[in-house]
């Protein structure tokens, strides 16, 4: 499906514009975020606020109020939802960089460097368990079930992400059904939650959940971009940071799988080695076979799929903001 981005000059904007229409709730969501991070342990304290107070998008927690404000929602349980999103996402965050021994993030020190291993570890749990004991307060067993069935399978894209390291063989699909578990799930369930506190009928918050899912597919598709090409001050991140890891991504997959035997093989070695040596060869073969610009087509046409699931919504600057983020997600460059 070609990409047809809405008429907005999206790609000029950043997410505190989309976030115009949820200003006030987002001021509300840093007010839970801090109330709930609470702890009379003080070393969950400082690193919970460490993490928090880093910097990121907060697109996850802005998908739960846009989506809830396109549908009406006038309560106040989507906040404390946006909050449990926002925590499960920084506890991933503290156990990915330990897993990735990961030394940098957004260009600061990683939680991990700055407090030890063990550290971020037990604080990403203590966020995983605030962040149960906050969704059951909403008193529904729906949105206890669709953030159980969130972290459930984030959990076990991490672990197919961890079993694809150096390894070379990863095909496209198995690729991108790691990302869609590790990643593209939690804007999936961020933008259903919406329409679960709305109480939206079934087809609604199905079409929520699928423009969540093709929007965090888009968005990691464009990681993997950045990854590659992305300006090092802008993205907090050394080029080929996950070619370090070993990670086969999809600019790897569409170099090997395009490239002469010679820059297969380039790539392929430099997935199982890991290490930077052969980034400049790696690099090469990217360029030669347009795997940049095939991978950005990709994410384009998640980022289109994105866009038609939301054509049953009602006209509304929420709704606006919903459209203007699938085109960001393809046209940023941090």
């Amino acid at each position: 499906m070609p990409f047809s981005p809405p008429p907005f000059p999206s790609p000029a904007l950043s997410p505190a514009d989309f976030y115009a229409p949820i200003a006030a709730d987002m001021r509300a969501l840093d007010e839970v975020i801090r109330r709930r991070l609470h702890s009379d342990v003080a070393l969950i304290r400082q690193v919970a606020e460490y993490i928090i107070g880093a910097g990121g998008k907060r697109l996850r927690p802005a998908l739960v109020l846009l989506s809830a404000g396109a549908l009406g929602y006038r309560g106040g349980h989507h906040r404390e939802l946006a909050a449990v999103v926002e925590f499960i996402h920084t506890a991933t965050l503290l156990h990915d960089d330990v897993v990735d021994e990961s030394a940098l993030r957004r260009g600061s020190r990683t939680a991990n460097a700055l407090f030890g291993n063990a550290a971020a570890v037990l604080v990403g749990d203590f966020l995983y368990s605030r962040a149960f004991q906050m969704m059951v307060s909403v008193g529904s067993m729906r949105v206890q079930q669709v953030l159980a069935d969130a972290t459930n399978t984030i959990a076990e894209g991490e672990v197919m992400q961890l079993l694809n390291c150096r390894n070379a063989d990863v095909d496209e699909a198995n690729y991108l059904r790691v990302i869609r578990y590790k990643t593209a799930k939690l804007f999936e369930a961020a933008a259903r939650l919406g329409a679960v506190v709305a109480a939206a009928p079934a087809e609604i918050e199905e079409g929520l959940a699928a423009y969540g899912m093709h929007l965090g597919t888009a968005f990691q598709l464009i990681d993997d971009v950045l990854d590659y090409s992305g300006d090092e001050q802008a993205t907090g991140k050394r080029l080929g940071d996950d070619l370090v890891e070993g990670k086969p991504t999809l600019p790897l997959i569409h170099a090997m799988r395009h490239g002469d035997a010679a820059q297969a093989a380039c790539v392929r070695q430099a997935i199982e080695a890991g290490g930077r040596e052969a980034l400049p060869g790696v690099l090469a073969a990217i360029r030669d076979t347009g795997a940049l610009e095939a991978t950005r087509r990709s994410a384009e046409a998640e980022s289109a799929l994105a866009l038609a699931a939301l054509a049953p919504l009602a006209a509304s600057p929420f709704k606006d903001s919903l459209l203007q983020l699938t085109a960001f997600a393809v046209a940023r460059d941090f």
